[in-house]
């Protein structure tokens, strides 16, 4: 058997601020890798796609507040820039006014 992935490891190169933030984006990372795997079985952000990442935002965090769906693109953005991908996401209330 494997061992899973470490996301906070994944994740060190990118990571500033203060712990609280880091922990915080951390935990939201792990939340986004859960889910993805849970879809798609893939729990390796290297094997992800920029639909994996939209998909989470539209099913998993819509009906959370604001400030929940900013703290997640903040930790989206954090993986993409980690992958080295010039992917952009949209936030959902900018996507509704539009």
């Amino acid at each position: 058997m494997s061992k899973p992935f470490d996301m906070e490891l994944f994740l060190a190169g990118v990571l500033k601020g203060a712990n609280a933030t880091r922990k915080r984006h951390i935990q939201q990372a792990k939340t986004i890798q859960a889910g993805i795997h849970e879809r798609w079985q893939l729990d390796n952000p290297w094997s992800w796609q920029r639909k994996h990442l939209v998909w989470f935002l539209d099913s998993h965090i819509q009906s959370r507040s604001g400030s929940t769906c900013y703290y997640y693109l903040l930790t989206i953005s954090l993986i993409s820039s980690r992958l080295r991908k010039s992917w952009t996401f949209q936030r959902q209330a900018d996507a509704k006014n539009r």
